[in-house]
């Protein structure tokens, strides 16, 4: 956090000394009181008369403006600590959300993987309120404490060194119970923090499947599972509120001792003429003054204890390493040819058994190659290497006789343009979902690339045409429309290598022949690389190849692995209903 901090130190000084000079003003009043008490009791050999104010009426109307002039800077910095203070909470939290946010970007996908989508939330969300919420009372709490402590401190050995030892006495037990406190509150509160984690990952996960739990009729086994989830973030905050709640009513017993020792001695040295009676009425004014904001260190520590468990979990996700590099070359949009090259390539998820094993292919720029194969062969795996979405174990593979790895991840990916079986749109209009990756697209260009994929004519019959809002996920479409508002997506960002992974797997096939028939003009003087199952849509690929268990097995144009007998005539015969 101090790298956070450190771009605001200016604020943060700002902040710090206006919060000192509150608190200064703030332990003025039993001076003040302490000084009227005298003027009433000595009135002409009070100390203001000593100083040239001799009529106790000059004296009291001295003391009455002074507090005026008191309260009025009290309050005055009290407005400009309460403003720096959280202003620069907002601040600080902003900047963390989005370099986490940024950082999480940047992860490999096998990171995703194994982590809920709750779980980052209430990293991104809670944990970083966490810590706004610490700074927004935290910091300053601390500041005045320390300054009570250090002012009346001083006032008392001034004016009553004797007494002074008695007021001091709970400190250091106050402070050793402050330390006790934080080191047994620590894990309770990073337990809690972990409890709440799981729990947002449940609720998310369930209100992403909730056609699924409905579908099954599984409301109530959800709830169940929810209630456990809720009762242990329960219990874990319940192990945490016994020990936090316990620390001011101890401390106050601490207090007591201190208080009461400051208004029995010190009362009978003011007896005995040792210390003034107007001394005395500000000792035992500032004695309350000085414990009784000790009891706050309790709220203060907890704020602290929540704040610095939801920091570790933020820091621990910055910590994260990239396991991607993002490359070093650029590679202009504009420049790119397309030709890709395989050179025995490898890899396996998570060090299980290898999807693509010794893979080598040649896909010439220009020109439309067309990848087949049964369910679980490496064909969408193999996409997601083309995007160095995941890194591969051993091999090669270049773009226009570049290593992928040197490439800047930014120029591979936007000369990729990426239709996918599993389609994702965003919450908003149809225009801003084709739009989105060129979101400066003129007018002509958004309706031509619908018109491409054949969605024109059913945007144009939805309730307010490109203005229609979707939903999350695209929810309020069907599974056709939402595929086409994706061709026209990809189509709209002109890249030179298109991809589509069965990019028709959810339309009819009277609109699968019309994107055919687009597809065939869009693919032109451009690479494309089309998996699909229905070998239909890609019979007139310039190359198909033919993949089983991660291994290349087959390759040529249709009519030529049609020919050969093999795997590939295999499933033609299955799909076109022949023997």
């Amino acid at each position: 956090m101090i790298h956070y901090g450190h771009a605001y130190r200016r604020q943060i000084w700002q902040a710090s000394i206006c919060s000192v000079l509150n608190k200064l003003f703030d332990l003025a009043p039993p001076a003040l009181i302490g000084i009227a008490v005298d003027v009433v009791v000595e009135q002409q050999d009070s100390m203001l008369a000593r100083l040239g104010l001799e009529s106790v009426f000059s004296q009291l109307l001295a003391l009455t403006l002074l507090s005026m002039v008191i309260w009025g800077l009290e309050s005055i910095f009290e407005y400009a600590y309460a403003r720096l203070w959280r202003n620069l909470a907002q601040t600080i939290q902003h900047d963390l959300r989005l370099d986490a946010y940024r950082h999480v970007q940047n992860l490999e996908l096998s990171y995703f993987e194994s982590r809920s989508t709750g779980g980052l939330m209430s990293i991104l969300n809670d944990d970083v309120n966490q810590l706004e919420r610490f700074l927004d009372f935290g910091a300053n709490e601390i500041l005045q404490v320390t300054t009570t402590v250090v002012i009346i401190g001083a006032a008392f050995f001034i004016l009553a060194p004797s007494v002074a030892w008695m007021s001091m006495l709970p400190m250091p037990f106050i402070l050793w119970g402050s330390v006790a406190f934080q080191r047994l509150l620590a894990p309770r509160y990073a337990d809690v923090r972990e409890k709440v984690s799981l729990l947002n990952g449940r609720l998310s996960n369930n209100l992403s499947g909730i056609t699924t739990i409905k579908s099954f009729t599984t409301e109530e086994f959800e709830i169940q599972r929810l209630s456990l989830e809720s009762e242990s973030y329960r219990q874990s905050n319940r192990r945490a509120i016994a020990l936090s709640a316990a620390f001011v009513p101890l401390i106050r017993i601490i207090i007591l001792v201190g208080f009461t020792a400051t208004l029995l001695y010190g009362g009978l040295e003011a007896s005995r003429g040792v210390i003034s009676v107007g001394t005395y009425s500000v000792l035992v004014f500032l004695t309350q003054r000085l414990l009784w904001p000790l009891t706050r260190l309790g709220e203060t520590l907890d704020q602290y204890q929540r704040a610095m468990a939801s920091t570790a979990r933020v820091m621990n996700l910055l910590d994260t390493k990239i396991a991607a590099p993002p490359g070093h070359i650029a590679l202009p949009t504009d420049s790119v040819k397309g030709e890709l090259i395989l050179q025995d390539v490898s890899f396996a998820y998570s060090d299980q058994v290898p999807v693509i094993k010794h893979l080598s292919l040649h896909i010439p720029a220009g020109k439309t190659i067309a990848i087949v194969g049964s369910t679980g062969s490496g064909k969408s795996t193999l996409v997601k290497l083309l995007l160095r979405l995941y890194e591969i174990q051993s091999g090669s593979i270049t773009l226009d006789s570049i290593e992928l790895r040197e490439l800047q991840l930014r120029d591979l990916r936007q000369a990729i343009g990426l239709v996918s079986q599993d389609v994702f749109l965003f919450h908003g209009t149809v225009w801003e979902n084709i739009t989105y990756g060129t979101p400066n697209a003129s007018h002509t260009d958004v309706i031509a690339a619908a018109e491409i994929a054949e969605a024109h004519d059913f945007i144009q019959r939805l309730p307010q045409g490109y203005d229609t809002v979707v939903g999350e996920r695209g929810q309020k479409l069907s599974g056709g429309q939402r595929q086409r508002l994706a061709i026209a997506r990809a189509v709209l960002k002109n890249p030179p290598i298109l991809i589509l992974d069965e990019a028709t797997s959810a339309v009819d096939n009277e609109t699968e022949a019309a994107i055919q028939r687009s597809l065939e003009r869009i693919t032109q003087n451009r690479t494309t690389i089309a998996i699909a199952h229905r070998l239909s849509t890609i019979r007139n690929a310039d190359c198909i190849y033919v993949m089983e268990y991660g291994r290349l097995i087959e390759q040529g144009r249709h009519e030529e692995l049609l020919e050969r007998q093999g795997i590939y005539a295999s499933l033609w015969r299955v799909q076109m209903g022949l023997k």
